[in-house]
């Protein structure tokens, strides 16, 4: 059975950005997969850990000091890591699963290595790279990116062309670059979020939890028909007519043109006829 979506979550979504926390953004999506998970006591445990560095830190630091101590606190001391061997374990999505592990990807990384400097006075925000989940941090003397998924390396321009090469995207102009260093809304944070989870059960057939992920996705996002496609194809594939239909007529009736909209409307001929049998 789908967790209902929370109310809390939408309200987030909608307020200012500026206004949201990111951790508990991804404690109600983790909250899909245990709906009796303590929201509060898990932000709780982050206050504990900015705590922790604000402790270490000298009278006079700086931005560059407050990023060095917390990068030192977070991977040196606690352990926080990259998943490597078990990236696709659904828990590294899970932002209160890489809390008690302390390993995670680098969306969730990043989450909390932001909910943690924002509370130190860093000026962090999420940055949606291509492929790998970044930080930026607004300094005095330009912006700084931080890949917590590395232990809080910092990247320049050239790293990030050099990534972007060694993906299927190809070196970018330097305007294209800075566009894919803007901030990601809480939105966008959150539908990533979802699309991860949605991919990892999809790619380990867990059909049940990807539907949950994209049941929610729907609610984020609902503006985006390609996520209203894929969860008819769930539908679909776990033999539930009726809502299949609904989701791929409502498909094609906002994308009649789609370039699958052909293969889609004689899977709804198929349908029709298995629903009509069960009348």
């Amino acid at each position: 059975m789908v967790a209902r979506f929370p109310a809390r979550l939408g309200l987030l979504l909608d307020a200012d950005p500026a206004s949201v926390r990111l951790a508990e953004v991804a404690l109600l999506v983790a909250s899909g997969a245990r709906p009796d998970l303590d929201i509060d006591a898990q932000c709780a445990m982050l206050d504990e850990i900015a705590d922790a560095v604000r402790s270490r830190l000298p009278d006079d630091h700086d931005e560059q000091v407050t990023v060095l101590a917390l990068n030192a606190y977070l991977f040196d001391e606690l352990g926080f890591e990259g998943a490597q061997d078990d990236y696709q374990d659904p828990r590294n999505s899970h932002l209160d699963e890489v809390i008690a592990r302390r390993r995670g990807i680098p969306i969730t990384l990043s989450i909390l290595y932001i909910d943690v400097g924002r509370q130190l006075g860093l000026d962090l925000e999420g940055v949606a790279f291509p492929g790998h989940f970044l930080v930026r941090c607004d300094m005095a003397d330009g912006i700084v990116i931080i890949d917590p998924y590395g232990g809080g390396i910092t990247l320049d321009r050239d790293d990030l062309q050099a990534r972007l090469r060694e993906s299927r995207i190809g070196e970018v102009s330097d305007d294209a670059l800075d566009e894919m260093l803007e901030p990601a809304s809480p939105r966008g944070i959150a539908a990533r979020m979802l699309r991860n989870l949605k991919a990892v059960h999809l790619e380990a057939k867990r059909f049940e939890p990807a539907l949950d992920a994209l049941e929610w996705l729907v609610s984020v996002l609902p503006d985006d028909d390609s996520e209203l496609r894929d969860r008819g194809r769930i539908y679909d594939r776990l033999d539930c007519f009726r809502p299949a239909l609904s989701d791929y007529m409502a498909y094609l009736e906002r994308s009649p043109d789609a370039d699958d909209a052909d293969s889609i409307r004689g899977r709804i001929v198929d349908l029709q006829r298995s629903a009509a049998r069960l009348n």
